[in-house]
């Protein structure tokens, strides 16, 4: 069965955006995209929101997220109208965590979300994730922060798989996440 894995970029204080900055804080550097350019072909899930977001700078700038435009995508929402521009989308307007739970079933390939932090809450909250990998670039966003990353995630415990540091500044953090019903008892 394929794994799902959230895979997110976060503030040390917990924002996944901020007014004013340029992605990725201005702060990627040649370790990290290596180690993007890197990873296992998978299939994108992503929500409304962030296949705008993508989709637009896949038009103002291809260079930057070209391999992603190569890749399959799904895109939950209720909202967007098919067929999607973008190559390789599909558009699901069904419930995610059920099409999720049949492409875990199904496809061939392993799945992660980009962005789509509600998508990403549902699908944690319905125990489809298998991990949850955080990379935390070295900002606090206190006064332009918007998008907390775990409002609203159910309590989760968290066991450590890896960790490793990009271009001395950025922390990679891979996790198995169990989501809990209750605090563990002392």
């Amino acid at each position: 069965m394929p794994e799902l894995m959230i895979d997110v970029i976060v503030s040390l204080d917990g924002w996944t955006a901020a007014d004013g900055w340029p992605g990725l804080w201005g702060m990627g550097g040649p370790d990290y995209f290596a180690w993007l350019g890197e990873q296992e072909e998978h299939t994108v899930l992503m929500g409304a929101t962030t296949y705008r977001l993508m989709s637009g700078m896949a038009d103002e700038e291809p260079e930057a997220i070209a391999a992603l435009g190569e890749m399959s995508k799904v895109v939950f929402s209720s909202t967007l109208t098919a067929p999607l521009e973008w190559a390789n989308s599909t558009l699901v307007w069904t419930d995610a965590v059920e099409a999720v739970r049949a492409l875990k079933e199904e496809g061939p390939l392993p799945l992660r979300t980009l962005g789509s932090l509600k998508l990403g809450r549902s699908l944690l909250a319905a125990g489809l994730v298998d991990r949850l990998r955080v990379v935390v670039f070295p900002v606090i966003n206190g006064a332009t922060g918007r998008d907390r990353l775990f409002d609203g995630y159910p309590d989760v415990r968290l066991e450590l798989l890896e960790s490793r540091t990009f271009d001395g500044r950025l922390q990679l953090l891979d996790y198995v996440p169990t989501v809990l019903d209750h605090p563990p008892l002392g």
